[in-house]
C-alpha cells in the first residue's frame, strides 16, 4: 500500500471516477424512498465520500505522473510507456467526475425525495 502511495498509480483516476460516480448514482436512486420515509439527508453524505474516493484516485495518478520518467523506457515493441499521459487523463477523469458527484450531492440538498 506505502509503494502505491509513493509511486502512484498513473491509471487510477481513469477508474475511480466512474466508478464512484456510478455508486453515487445508484445509490441516490435506491435510497430515495428511505430518504423521504425518514426526512434524513444521506445523499449529500454519500456523495462527500464518494467524490473522496474519486479524488483518492486522482491523487494516485498524480503521484504516477511525478513518479514516472519525461522520457519512457522503450519497451521490445518500440511503442513505449504512455505513463505521464495516462496519469494526465486519470487526473483529468478523477476532477471531472469529482466536480459531476458534487453536483449530484447539491442536487440532494436541494430536493428531498418526495417531490413527485
Amino acid at each position: 500500500m506505502t509503494a502505491w502511495l509513493s509511486r502512484g498509480i498513473p491509471s487510477a483516476g481513469l477508474y475511480s471516477g466512474p466508478l464512484a460516480w456510478l455508486i453515487n448514482t445508484q445509490f441516490a436512486y435506491a435510497a430515495v424512498p428511505w430518504v423521504c420515509a425518514h426526512q434524513v439527508p444521506v445523499i449529500p453524505v454519500f456523495a462527500l465520500v464518494m467524490a473522496i474516493l474519486s479524488l483518492f484516485g486522482g491523487f494516485l495518478s498524480w503521484r504516477g505522473y511525478a513518479a514516472a520518467a519525461v522520457t519512457p523506457r522503450s519497451d521490445s515493441t518500440g511503442a513505449g510507456r504512455p505513463h505521464r499521459f495516462m496519469a494526465l487523463i486519470g487526473i483529468s477523469i478523477a476532477l471531472l467526475f469529482t466536480v459531476v458527484i458534487l453536483l449530484h450531492g447539491v442536487a440532494g440538498l436541494v430536493f428531498q425525495g418526495c417531490e413527485r
